[in-house]
């Protein structure tokens, strides 16, 4: 999880990602045959995706969503440029993949799958990773970690610092699921072609090392509303709290594509008041900081 810079990780800023508890786990099967039987499950077991790769040419049998498909298909294919050794022997494979969390949340279900793919292909997940998607890497680096980290992409590559992150009032701290899946590939698209002054990353920077300093609720609450105002200001768009919880005590924060998977929120009065709150404005369910991250 990207909890700041968000889209000027992109342009080099400095931000902090959180490993989280959940993510997707994958089974591989070797049978006789020589395709490709892919399925994914979502949290609920209930399968999401399934498609049949011919190994021959890589070429899609079946796909129920033939976006999805062609995704696939590009990411074998990447696989098999990476390591030339993988999937040479004619083979069938049964391949699942089970999400531990619900798509609407954002959590990288397609970082989390070229990071394990990566794995079993044995190759870097970073150059695969860029080899077939055009972010920041950063929940490459988060998928392979076991706790908080410093990201930033340079020139020809990314530089990543293990830290020590919690602060004392996480338990005033919660994620809600707005359930809007959004597009991340798409929302970098849209912000890569434009580059920030190096004012605003300089600004970034230094917001990413006051938050790893702040120990008080009320301090956290005002990094939230300059950070909000930086990326706002940047990306041009309004803030979250803004536009659905202009009444609320506390602060909430837009995360990763600032578009409806997840907020940040902090309160000062207890879980049972802060979850009537936002089930009053049709949002019934709240997480933990500590249920959810690593």
């Amino acid at each position: 999880m990207l909890f700041s810079s968000e889209y000027l990780v992109l342009h080099g800023a400095h931000a902090l990602a959180l490993p989280t508890r959940l993510g997707q786990k994958m089974r591989v099967q070797e049978l006789s045959g020589s395709e490709i039987l892919w399925t994914a499950y979502d949290v609920s077991g209930k399968k999401w995706f399934s498609a049949e790769i011919d190994l021959l040419g890589f070429e899609i049998a079946k796909a129920s969503d033939p976006q999805k498909g062609s995704f696939l298909r590009k990411l074998l294919r990447a696989c098999c440029q990476n390591n030339s050794e993988f999937l040479s022997h004619w083979k069938k494979y049964k391949v699942d993949h089970y999400l531990e969390f619900p798509l609407e949340w954002g959590l990288g279900s397609s970082s989390t799958l070229i990071f394990n793919m990566a794995r079993w292909a044995d190759v870097n997940p970073y150059h695969l990773y860029f080899d077939v998607a055009s972010g920041s890497g950063y929940d490459i680096a988060c998928a392979g970690a076991d706790g908080p980290l410093i990201y930033s992409l340079g020139e020809d590559s990314a530089s990543i610092e293990e830290i020590d992150f919690k602060p004392p009032f996480t338990d005033q701290l919660y994620f809600l699921p707005l359930n809007h899946k959004t597009d991340s590939q798409h929302a970098v698209e849209q912000v890569r072609t434009k580059k920030p002054a190096s004012a605003i990353i300089e600004q970034a920077n230094a917001l990413t090392e006051k938050l790893v300093e702040i120990r008080k609720l009320e301090g956290f609450e005002q990094w939230v509303r300059d950070h909000e105002q930086l990326v706002s200001r940047y990306i041009g768009q309004e803030r979250a709290k803004n536009r659905l919880f202009s009444d609320f005590w506390g602060e909430v924060k837009s995360l990763g594509a600032w578009g409806g998977d997840l907020l940040l929120v902090s309160s000062s009065k207890n879980r049972q008041e802060t979850e009537l709150y936002f089930k009053g404005k049709g949002y019934p369910q709240l997480i933990g900081y500590e249920e959810l991250i690593l």
